[in-house]
């Protein structure tokens, strides 16, 4: 990527970050706290665990920042029953974008139909109610062939994006696992990097590997710091 691409605005970056608290002890004035930040910087999306879909867009009423719940989160290993009710629900009490967790399991033994099921019913889901779907892979778990593999399938399904990272595993995002799985999936799907971008040079890295969303509870600081640089 030339230099002069990498010149992105500080509300360009914000319209990236999905400005995350997925922590399980994160209580009423973390949230508030939390969409008052996605409101100032005018981030995408705030990225919560389900039971805080219904306080978070009530919190953001009003506001173009939408509300992203996480589904199967951190590990995939509920089953596809659970996974699409959880979606549902989530849906129902006000979520905007779904991001789920595959079952690394399932994809640990080659079950390449449950992975593709599973991301067909869950992203069918989405469609129906106009809402954004992420797949989350968990890459640090993953081999390389495991990685173009579920991105060979979401290439076939068409989620709205791929995702590295829960930010739960022992790994984060990668600028080379980003740039593998935008090679796999070309222009059929957008490439969300999270997990580890806590400053503006590892977002940089992201971006110009080929993500399009950032994942991170540090979006504050990355906008401030490239305003600094302004």
């Amino acid at each position: 990527m030339e230099e002069s691409e990498m010149k992105l605005s500080a509300d360009q970056i914000a319209g990236m970050v999905d400005h995350t608290n997925l922590k399980a002890f994160a209580d009423e004035a973390m949230f508030e706290k939390l969409c008052s930040e996605a409101r100032e910087y005018g981030f995408k999306m705030v990225a919560i665990n389900p039971a805080q879909t219904e306080r978070c867009k009530r919190l953001l009423e009003g506001c173009p920042v939408h509300v992203g719940a996480a589904i199967g989160f951190p590990l995939g290993q509920t089953t596809l029953e659970c996974k699409v009710f959880e979606t549902k629900d989530a849906i129902e009490k006000g979520a905007d974008e779904i991001d789920y967790v595959i079952n690394i399991a399932e994809l640990k033994n080659k079950n390449y139909d449950y992975i593709k099921k599973e991301m067909e019913e869950i992203v069918a889901e989405c469609r129906k109610a106009g809402v954004i779907s992420k797949v989350i892979f968990e890459n640090c778990y993953l081999t390389d062939e495991e990685k173009v593999k579920v991105a060979e399938i979401a290439k076939e399904v068409k989620p709205d994006f791929i995702k590295t990272s829960t930010g739960f595993g022992t790994g984060g995002a990668t600028p080379e696992d980003v740039k593998l799985m935008k090679t796999t999936v070309g222009d059929e799907v957008k490439v969300k990097a999270a997990g580890g971008i806590r400053d503006l040079k590892t977002a940089l890295q992201m971006i110009e590997a080929g993500a399009e969303r950032l994942g991170t509870s540090a979006g504050v600081e990355i906008v401030e710091e490239l305003k600094k640089q302004d």
